[in-house]
């Protein structure tokens, strides 16, 4: 089999995997609640409105004002049950895909796909600042 193939049946391989599944139902919840869409439509014009306001210097004390909701609103999509859920999914898949990524990028290199981890470490070298590797 050719890399094109077996780049489609690890399409599919992936599109079955229980973390995929539950990123996607997290996702549909998500563009479901009509709560959140209405909380991330206002968050959004709101940024929009306040990039306006800071280009104006009168404007400064309602930009201020406006930036404070904008937090609170950030902290409420946050918060929301079903962007939780999509964020903790996400994560998890996008893990995954790293994970997948890295034996790729080290197969080509010349590693054995293998003994190529799956996991990616984030580790810069320096320890100064870490309490991870132990």
């Amino acid at each position: 089999m050719d890399m094109v193939t077996k780049a489609r049946e690890l399409g599919k391989a992936i599109q079955s995997d229980e973390k995929y599944l539950a990123f996607v139902a997290a996702k549909t919840a998500n563009d479901k609640d009509e709560a959140l869409q209405g909380m991330i439509g206002e968050f959004n014009l709101k940024r929009i409105e306040l990039s306006r306001l800071m280009n104006e210097e009168s404007e400064s004390e309602k930009a201020a004002v406006l930036d404070s909701e904008i937090k609170e609103l950030y902290v409420k999509i946050m918060a929301n049950e079903n962007m939780v859920r999509y964020q903790a999914a996400k994560k998890e898949l996008d893990n995954a895909l790293s994970g997948i990524m890295n034996i790729i990028d080290l197969s080509i290199k010349g590693e054995d796909p293998e003994t190529a981890p799956a996991t990616v470490s984030s580790c810069g070298g320096n320890c100064s600042g870490c309490s991870g590797c132990k």
